[in-house]
Parts: C-alpha cells; sequence; structure tokens
C-alpha cells in the first residue's frame, strides 16, 4: 500500500504565506501610484467631447475636416509637450471651452447630480417593483359568506312573496 504522507499546515506557514503576498500587494501598488501614464492623444480624446455639434467623444468625431477636432487635438498636443498631467489638461480644456467639452460632468455643484440621479433613479425603481411584487403575492381578501336566515317570520314573509309573485305570471 501506498502511505500518503498528509501535510500539515502551520498557522506560522499561514502568517508567512500572509505577510508575503501582503507584501507583494503593497509593491505594486506603489509601483502603480508612484508612475502615473503618461497623458495621450488616445486617452484624453475618449475623455474630451468635439464641439462641432457631432455629439462623439473627439477621438470619434465622424466628420472628415473637422476645424474643431484639429484645433482641440492641437491643443492637447500642446499641452501634452508642456509637461501637464491629464487632469491639468482636462482643467485647461474646460477652461477654454467650458464644461461642455467634458464627456463626463466633474463631479461637484449641480453636476454631482448627473452621477447620484441614476442611482437613486434605480434603487427607486427597485423599491417600486418590489412592493408592486408583495401587492401581487398577497392573497385577496374574501368576502363573508352571507348568513343564512333562520327566523320562521322572516322566512314565512319570504315564502308568502314568493307566492304573490308566482301569481302575477
Amino acid at each position: 500500500m501506498l502511505a500518503v504522507r498528509r501535510s500539515r499546515l502551520r498557522i506560522s506557514d499561514l502568517g508567512h504565506r500572509t505577510f508575503f503576498l501582503l507584501a507583494c500587494l503593497a509593491v505594486a501598488t506603489i509601483a502603480v501610484a508612484a508612475d502615473p501614464p503618461k497623458p495621450t492623444l488616445e486617452s484624453l480624446g475618449n475623455k474630451v467631447q468635439c464641439t462641432c455639434g457631432c455629439v462623439a467623444p473627439l477621438n470619434q468625431c465622424p466628420h472628415f475636416d473637422c476645424a474643431q477636432k484639429a484645433e482641440i487635438q492641437a491643443f492637447i498636443k500642446k499641452e501634452i509637450a508642456e509637461g501637464k498631467d491629464e487632469p491639468a489638461i482636462l482643467q485647461n480644456l474646460a477652461a477654454r471651452y467650458g464644461l461642455r467639452v467634458l464627456s463626463a460632468p466633474p463631479a461637484r455643484g449641480f453636476n454631482l447630480a448627473a452621477w447620484i440621479l441614476p442611482g437613486v433613479g434605480l434603487l427607486l425603481g427597485l423599491a417600486i417593483v418590489v412592493v408592486i411584487a408583495r401587492r401581487w403575492r398577497r392573497p385577496e381578501a374574501v368576502a363573508p359568506a352571507p348568513v343564512a336566515v333562520h327566523d320562521p317570520k322572516v322566512l314565512a314573509a319570504i315564502e308568502e312573496e314568493m307566492k304573490s309573485v308566482d301569481g302575477i305570471r
């Protein structure tokens, strides 16, 4: 027979492995955070709207010779050449062309509503669906059965009435 050896995982091994994993995660996080990617015309073109009226991101403007597209791209290239980072370039674009040039409005002031209201609407719609579903599942209220009349005087009056109706026909 083969002897199967069971390896026991000691708590100290688990602690060392966890520490090693956390250290690797910390080093990776620091490496990523330390060197932000250099902005490119492509990355900024996806975050900026073309101002020609086509309502498309700058990189996807359908017009062949769009003057506004060329102007904004030249501005972005100049800002990149000056060594500015992406948030600064977007801020300068918004200062020059207005907030309408940004594909996503900044999350502050009245523009915060554009970020909050879709989530609120989703939660409100979900709550309405839950309320309606619960009402559909609730059993209907059953009307009480009519009470039978056992009073001999009432029964006699009903029989008398029925005989008078039969006599009319």
